[in-house]
């Protein structure tokens, strides 16, 4: 009888704590004014609680210090990447701003997103809140590393099903995981939050850190998981990193893998003599107190590119070197740069699409996303449809000569 009593307690447990997250869940999917608000906080790096602040510069603008009281660890890192550390080393956390900058006419003239952001700049470790030691234990081929925010489970749900299952092919063993920083919407993040904590329960591939998911703040994730890799990874042969809204082909990934002995391995859609951005109203735009540079350092477009264990770790040494660049894409070509390693271009990286007429029809032909190793801007839905196309005995007639 008791052991009757336990199971049936156990069994109403697992049902209330369902219950629970369905109900956060719709709750979350109702609330519509939270899609738009999260795009421009998103766009612009602020942060929710600021609307309720007179102070001209408030760290919740960018950085999210909410919750955490005290001074970082040390780190101690080298251009050689080496680390022995098996466990996070930063659980507090408590960097105040430069406020030395406000003394600078060139300083005051910046747009306000900018400020802060160089206000911080020097804030780059933080707490873990979902870690996952255990992933990379043995031995593994090919590590998939995907950005994400914590609203967009969709398209974290729609990956695991499609190219960014955990697998084993042909004796080469696949991981996945997600990177995350916390919600940058105020009012539902603690809902938010449960949300994630209940998917990790279910999925083990989450890894988020305390600060707050934002355009900006995607150069904190970069340098964040480097570190981790660094730290847990050091039997992981390759690593595709790459946004969560990107068509994938893994068997084509592995086959170039395969073919290529090349020391230092980084691959992608890469961007030679890119200009910075000068147009204010751009996404993408750099002032020129921030880079006064002609040109960019040689990097591959964010959407999706291959490099090696070695070099990944190597990389991890190379930007503790530098000071943080608002586009991680730039910023990896800068860490790049200070390796002295030169990213090779494939034109199986397509992270504009196939071509760059967005309305053109071969945008959806799954005969060339057959022959592709990574093709951005694809929502779940597409994303799911390809991939079933893609993989069904559809006969092509003649395959893409991307080499």
């Amino acid at each position: 009888m008791r052991d009757k009593w336990r199971m049936c307690r156990r069994v109403g447990l697992i049902f209330l704590l369902a219950a629970v997250a369905l109900t956060i869940f719709q709750r979350s999917r109702s609330n519509t004014y939270f899609h738009k608000s999260q795009q421009t906080q998103q766009q612009f790096g602020l942060h929710g609680s600021s609307q309720r602040r007179s102070l001209r510069f408030v760290p919740e603008l960018l950085w999210n210090w909410g919750r955490v009281n005290s001074v970082a660890a040390t780190e101690e890192s080298s251009v050689s990447g080496r680390d022995v550390r098996r466990t996070w080393d930063i659980t507090i956390n408590n960097c105040s701003a430069n406020y030395n900058l406000s003394k600078f006419q060139w300083f005051m003239e910046l747009e306000n997103n900018f400020k802060q952001f160089l206000l911080y700049r020097h804030c780059r470790h933080f707490p873990m809140i979902i870690n996952q030691p255990e992933k990379c234990k043995g031995e593994i081929y090919l590590l998939i590393v995907v950005k994400s925010i914590i609203t967009q489970h969709d398209r974290r749900e729609v990956i695991r099903k499609t190219w960014g299952r955990e697998q084993e092919i042909d004796g080469k063993k696949i991981k996945t995981v997600f990177l995350l920083g916390t919600s940058s919407n105020e009012a539902e993040k603690a809902n938010h939050q449960k949300l994630l904590e209940y998917e990790n329960y279910i999925y083990g591939d989450i890894l988020q850190w305390d600060f707050m998911d934002s355009f900006f703040n995607l150069t904190l994730k970069e340098i964040h998981f480097l570190k981790w890799f660094s730290m847990y990874c050091t039997k992981v042969h390759y690593i595709f990193k790459g946004d969560d809204d990107v068509f994938v082909g893994v068997r084509n990934v592995l086959e170039f893998l395969g073919s290529m002995n090349i020391k230092n391995l980084f691959a992608g859609d890469v961007i030679l003599k890119a200009k910075p951005i000068r147009k204010k109203e751009n996404k993408y735009y750099i002032p020129v107190a921030l880079y006064d540079k002609t040109l960019y350092p040689a990097y591959a477009g964010g959407g999706g590119f291959l490099m090696d264990g070695p070099l990944a770790r190597k990389l991890y040494g190379a930007c503790e070197t530098l000071d943080l660049f608002p586009i991680d894409d730039v910023f990896l070509g800068m860490c790049l740069q200070v390796l002295q390693v030169a990213p090779i271009k494939h034109n199986a990286f397509k992270t504009f699409g196939l071509v760059h007429d967005k309305k053109s029809k071969l945008n959806r032909e799954p005969c060339f996303f057959k022959d592709m190793m990574v093709v951005h801007k694809l929502l779940p839905q597409d994303l799911l449809q390809m991939w079933e196309m893609v993989n069904s005995h559809r006969i092509c007639s003649q395959n893409v000569n991307f080499s």
